[in-house]
C-alpha cells in the first residue's frame, strides 16, 4: 500500500442495486444510500494506493461524523448507477466527501450526498489527519 498523498481526488464507481437493497415497489430503500457511499470512498482510497486495512494498521480509523443524502429521484432494483465520490475539502480535524449518484443511461441524478469523517485512534480518541490523506500538490 502506498503513503503517499491523495493523487486522485475523484472516482466513479458503478452500482448495480441489488433485490435485497429495494422495498415492495423496487425502488431502492433510502437506507442503502449511505452505503454506497461508503463503497465510494472505500474505492476512491484503493484508486489512491491504500484501504482501510492501510489506515488501520496505522493507527486510524475513520468515523462518520455526519452524512447528507438529498434524494433527487428514485433508483430501481438493476438499474445500472454510477456514484461520483470526490474529496472535496481535507482539514486537520476532518475530511469532507460529496456524491453525486446517477443513471449510467440518462445521466439523471438520483441522490447527492455529504458525508464528513473524522480519524480516531484505535481507543477511539479523536487524531489528527494523517499527512497522507491530504491532496497532493
Amino acid at each position: 500500500m502506498s503513503s503517499g498523498k491523495i493523487h486522485k481526488p475523484v472516482t466513479e464507481t458503478e452500482i448495480v442495486p441489488r433485490y435485497s437493497e429495494t422495498d415492495q415497489g423496487g425502488i431502492v430503500h433510502n437506507s442503502v444510500y449511505p452505503i454506497y457511499f461508503e463503497i465510494g470512498r472505500t474505492e476512491l482510497l484503493r484508486e489512491n494506493g491504500m484501504a482501510y486495512s492501510f489506515l488501520e494498521e496505522n493507527n486510524c480509523r475513520m468515523v462518520v461524523a455526519e452524512i447528507q443524502v438529498k434524494f433527487r429521484r428514485p433508483a430501481y432494483y438493476d438499474q445500472q448507477l454510477t456514484l461520483k465520490t470526490e474529496c472535496s475539502n481535507v482539514t486537520k480535524a476532518k475530511i469532507e466527501h460529496t456524491y453525486t449518484l446517477f443513471r449510467a443511461d440518462t445521466k439523471l441524478t438520483v441522490a447527492e450526498g455529504k458525508t464528513i469523517v473524522a480519524c480516531v485512534d484505535s481507543k477511539g480518541k479523536p487524531m489528527k489527519i494523517p499527512d497522507y490523506l491530504y491532496p497532493a500538490g
